[in-house]
């Protein structure tokens, strides 16, 4: 509400700003209407049809102001304004206003329809105070996600119509108890499959780009699934058991991520209303896709060609929109992005860069990583020499850091007491170690695959091994600090001005619960 000082001495101070052009709109509306009434005869009052709330409240449609009307305060809701004025024409005395001498004078013309229509639509799609209530990324997400719908909506169609082939219903071969019965199991199935994935837990947190886009995958499999049964409907059965699992699994997938991904976008505490306003575009969209197919369908297209069609759009605006996401967070493929330009440049790159940098194929259930966390003791050292052998660096360390030659991987092993910011240098130690081993075995090589190679075929001597890790101890002794006050500072940048981090909120990553 925006309350200003009237320009009457005598008026209550209750408003602090007003445009001159609302002054002079009222001047000259004062003037023309008592000329008008100077003018005119008198003439009978009409009493015009009113809404109950607008007759109670003395609303005044027309911007009628008089000398009988003394200027109260200004409102301003959602970009409308209004000006109230007490009419003491109705005051009795020294008695108090009347409840209905209160007149309220609307300060904007009509909105066009085509306005007034953007708005209503905008009301529905749009969190209440965008663009400012939401970070810029909240665009290009929305329409990749809008565009993913569409896909899906359109796809639904003809994979429901294939199923429903398949199992009898258009053809009558089938009783519809064998028919129910068959739905049912492939549903019940689903549901299984459902609560058997659920059991990933917090790779929901910290890997949430590459789940949501596997499980997008997933869905597109259990599509294809679904068409199969069209050419062998004997196996209706099975297949539908199976793609029904598939789209239940990506469906837990899709619900576990989206309020993380809501909650890098809201700016405050309205992730209720971005997510509400999230879900709306989503489901516009397919129901959009949807009457689409619906029509195209009419006219039987092929049914392999349409499947390729909309399944390739569908996985490339689902690889566009987790992209599009900014994070505010360092998970473990964020991470080594960020450390790697650190040895590189000596600078962490931003949020934004680092997000469009992640490798969104790296899963979480990839075993063939260039550093284990957490690994177990006998994985991580292949003699008791290298485990004696480094030791006595790491004596004032809450971590271990080693490199089997034999296997080709640095391993991060954790000792008990380590708290949120030793796994974080534990980390950052493993990526050092591994940077001077890559730099060493071969330094002319560009190619991060020919490095990883001639890595895993290299077999350091113990003593080698001894001497690099030396190396990225005192490296990681020189370098930690400066990365994790610029890593904080870029993540700072893009943090509302009341929220805080911590080293624990800051970092995300799948350590084991082995320790040492």
């Amino acid at each position: 509400m925006k309350l200003k000082h009237p320009p009457s001495s005598s008026s209550q101070t209750l408003t602090s700003t007003a445009s001159s052009h609302d002054a002079t709109l009222l001047v000259r509306e004062t003037l023309r209407i008592s000329a008008d009434l100077a003018s005119a005869p008198p003439s009978p009052s009409v009493s015009a049809e009113r809404r109950p709330e607008m007759a109670s409240f003395g609303l005044n449609d027309r911007q009628f102001v008089d000398s009988s009307l003394r200027l109260l305060c200004c409102e301003e809701i959602d970009g409308r304004r209004w000006k109230y004025f007490a009419d003491e024409s109705v005051n009795c005395g020294s008695q108090p206003l009347k409840k209905n001498a209160i007149r309220a004078v609307s300060l904007q013309s009509p909105q066009a329809p085509v306005e007034e229509f953007m708005g209503f639509i905008r009301s529905y799609v749009v969190p209440e105070g965008f663009p400012g209530s939401v970070t810029p990324s909240y665009v290009p997400y929305m329409t990749w996600r809008a565009l993913k719908h569409f896909f899906g909506g359109a796809m639904g169609v003809f994979t429901t119509q294939t199923l429903l082939n398949s199992v009898g219903v258009s053809k009558h071969r089938a009783t519809p108890g064998a028919i129910a019965i068959n739905w049912i199991l492939k549903d019940g199935a689903g549901r299984v499959g459902k609560m058997l994935y659920a059991r990933q837990g917090k790779k929901f947190d910290y890997d949430l780009k590459q789940l949501r886009f596997a499980g997008d995958l997933l869905m597109e499999l259990g599509a294809g699934v679904e068409l199969v049964t069209a050419v062998v409907p004997q196996f209706f059965l099975p297949l539908a058991c199976a793609a029904n699992v598939a789209k239940n699994v990506g469906a837990v997938t899709s619900t576990s991520t989206r309020t993380p991904i809501y909650k890098a976008f809201a700016k405050g505490e309205n992730i209720g209303d971005v997510t509400a306003k999230g879900e709306c575009v989503g489901n516009l969209a397919d129901l959009l896709g949807t009457g689409l197919s619906i029509m195209i369908a009419k006219r039987n297209p092929s049914l392999v060609k349409t499947f390729a069609l909309l399944s390739f759009g569908y996985v490339f605006s689902s690889y566009q929109e987790v992209k599009s996401v900014v994070l505010h967070t360092l998970n473990r493929a964020r991470f080594t992005v960020a450390v790697e330009s650190f040895l590189r440049t000596g600078r962490v790159p931003t949020l934004q860069d680092g997000n469009s940098r992640e490798n969104i194929f790296s899963f979480p259930w990839k075993k063939h990583r260039p550093i284990v966390l957490g690994p177990r003791f006998r994985e991580a050292f292949q003699d008791p020499n290298s485990y004696l052998a480094v030791k006595p660096i790491f004596e004032k360390e809450q971590y271990i850091v080693s490199y089997n030659p034999f296997k080709g991987n640095i391993y991060v092993l954790l000792k008990d007491q380590a708290k949120s910011d030793d796994v974080l240098k534990a980390a950052f130690h493993g990526h050092v170690l591994l940077h001077i081993i890559r730099s060493s075995t071969d330094k002319q090589s560009s190619s991060r695959k020919q490095r990883e190679d001639e890595l895993s075929a290299s077999l350091l001597s113990t003593a080698d091994l001894q001497a690099h890790v030396i190396e990225s101890y005192k490296m990681v002794s020189a370098l930690y600090m400066p990365f994790k006050s610029k890593a904080k500072e870029q993540v700072k940048r893009n943090l509302p001005l009341n929220d805080t981090i911590s080293d624990r909120s800051f970092f995300f990553l799948n350590f084991k619960q082995a320790k040492t």
